[in-house]
C-alpha cells in the first residue's frame, strides 16, 4: 500500500536532472535520518551530504517532513509492492521462495532506510498517519485472503494463521537491516557480505516452506 507523499512533493513529472537531484538527496537524507532520527536531522546537513545548496533541496521537497516521508515510501513501495503481487492462483512454494529472496535483497540494498521506517514505527509512527489508516487494514486483508485461498486449495498447512506467517516474512528478512551490525558482530565480521545474504535465503526459504508443509518440489 503506497504511502502518499504528494502533498509534500509536487506531482509534475520530473526531467532526467530533477531525478538525478531527487535521487541524490533522497541517498543523502537516507544517511542523516538514519544517523540522527527525524528530530536531530537537519535540511542544512542533508544539503551538505548531498553536496547541493540547501535552496535545491526546498524545491524539490518543500519540508523535512515531506524529504522524511519520501524515504519512507521508497522502502514501503518496494515492500508492499512485492507482497501485492502474490495472488491465490499463484504457486505457493515458488512464491513464498521469491518473496524471500526479494525481501532479503532490499534489506542488503537498502539498509538505512529499513532502519528508519524501523525507528519511525517504534516510536509510534507520529509521521505515518496517512500509511497505517483503514486501507491499510484492508489492504493487509487481500494479502492475507490469498493465504488462506492457499490453505483452501491445500497449498499451505492449514495450522498456520497467515497474518502471523506474513509477520514472521517481513521480520526475519528485515533483520538482516535492522540488525546487521548484530549479525555481523556475531559472525566476526565489520559488515555482512553476498554469501551471508545467500546463506540467509536458503536458509529462511528451507525453514519457512518445511514450517508452511511446502516444498520447492511441489
Amino acid at each position: 500500500m503506497p504511502l502518499d507523499i504528494s502533498s509534500h512533493t509536487g506531482d509534475k513529472p520530473a526531467g532526467r536532472i530533477r531525478k538525478q537531484n531527487e535521487k541524490l538527496i533522497l541517498a543523502a537524507a537516507e544517511k542523516e535520518f538514519a544517523a540522527c532520527g527525524f528530530k536531530g536531522a537537519s535540511m542544512r546537513e542533508i544539503a551538505a551530504r548531498a553536496n547541493l545548496p540547501k535552496a535545491n533541496i526546498h524545491y524539490y521537497f518543500k519540508n523535512k517532513l515531506g524529504l522524511y516521508l519520501a524515504v519512507l515510501s521508497d522502502i514501503i513501495d518496494l515492500w508492499d509492492g512485492t507482497l501485492s503481487n502474490l495472488t491465490a492462483d499463484d504457486d505457493a512454494a515458488k512464491s513464498l521462495a521469491q518473496y524471500l529472496c526479494k525481501k532479503i535483497e532490499f534489506s542488503r540494498d537498502h539498509p538505512l532506510a529499513s532502519r528508519i521506517f524501523a525507528s519511525e514505527v517504534i516510536s509510534g509512527g507520529p509521521n505515518l498517519g496517512s500509511y497505517f489508516t483503514e486501507g491499510y487494514e484492508a489492504w493487509f486483508r487481500s494479502r492475507t485472503a490469498v493465504f488462506e485461498q492457499w490453505q483452501q486449495q491445500g497449498k499451505l498447512d492449514p495450522n498456520i494463521t497467515p497474518s502471523h506467517l506474513i509477520f514472521l516474512l517481513w521480520s526475519s528478512t528485515q533483520h538482516y537491516a535492522d540488525f546487521a551490525l548484530q549479525a555481523s558482530s556475531a559472525l566476526g565480521k565489520e559488515t555482512l557480505d553476498e554469501e551471508d545474504y545467500e546463506q540467509a535465503i536458503t536458509t529462511l526459504t528451507h525453514i519457512i516452506l518445511k514450517g508452511c508443509g511446502i516444498s520447492l518440489e511441489d
